[in-house]
């Protein structure tokens, strides 16, 4: 059908299900996938190489999180995000996690901060490398590991939704003129904050950060006048 770059064979279908949905958040995130656009079950299941059941009950499963939107007879819509979901979604997340990373610099012991630290040079180095799947992947599993620092589930939980429904798309244009980096050494520069213990500079760093966030979703909004297009889809199956 033509909606993906490279066709990723499933030899097993243990959490199959799973697998699918974990990388079509991953497109929908990147923007390979866009918002306004409806794609069949059956299409990407013919690109992925497996049966349309795994893929149809995965879109279900974005659709129960508000990613997708059933279309009848035809598949599933992409959910538009517009500047004022934006704005909230960010007002949302400093709200809790600015005060998160406060506490958890002041409790936490610095062998777990360090922990991350793998993680938070990935982040680097995957905006560097021009891998856009591989940069949201370990943000993510940065921010929330460093969250699940405070031992809040629910928290946790909330957050990673958020960050979902606040998904980055038109990261394509921002990465191609290098603007990713910079965010990308922010995390970096917030967990040599926590470590050295500096909550106050680190809360700062995060209001900072989640601002930074913000203006990249600003900029690499799609053109509204522009006709979407059908892009190619680079997922990574198996990592779920």
């Amino acid at each position: 059908m033509g909606h993906l770059k490279q066709r990723n064979l499933i030899t097993t279908r243990e959490r199959l299900r799973d697998q699918v949905a974990h990388a079509l958040r991953a497109a929908l995130i990147s923007g390979e996938l866009r918002p306004g656009e409806v794609y069949s079950a059956p299409g990407l299941a013919e690109d992925f190489g497996i049966s349309a059941t795994p893929v149809r009950e995965a879109m279900l499963d974005l659709a129960r999180e508000g990613l997708v939107e059933p279309v009848r007879n035809k598949g599933f819509r992409v959910t538009e995000v517009n500047e004022r979901d934006l704005d909230q979604y960010t007002e949302i997340r400093t709200l809790i996690e600015v005060p998160m990373i406060g506490r958890i610099t002041r409790s936490a012991a610095r062998a777990d901060l360090e922990a991350l630290r793998p993680v938070a040079q990935e982040i680097v180095r995957a905006a560097r490398e021009h891998d856009l799947i591989g940069y949201l992947e370990a943000d993510r599993r940065f921010h929330l590991s460093l969250l699940a620092l405070g031992g809040n589930d629910r928290l946790v939980e909330t957050v990673g939704d958020l960050r979902k429904r606040s998904r980055l798309y038109g990261l394509t244009a921002l990465d191609e003129s290098d603007q990713l980096l910079p965010s990308a050494e922010e995390h970096i520069e917030l967990l040599d904050l926590m470590v050295a213990g500096d909550a106050e500079a680190a809360e700062k760093c995060m209001t900072r950060h989640l601002s930074h966030v913000r203006s990249l979703w600003a900029e690499g909004a799609p053109d509204e006048r522009r006709k979407p297009t059908r892009t190619g889809l680079t997922v990574r199956l198996g990592s779920a």
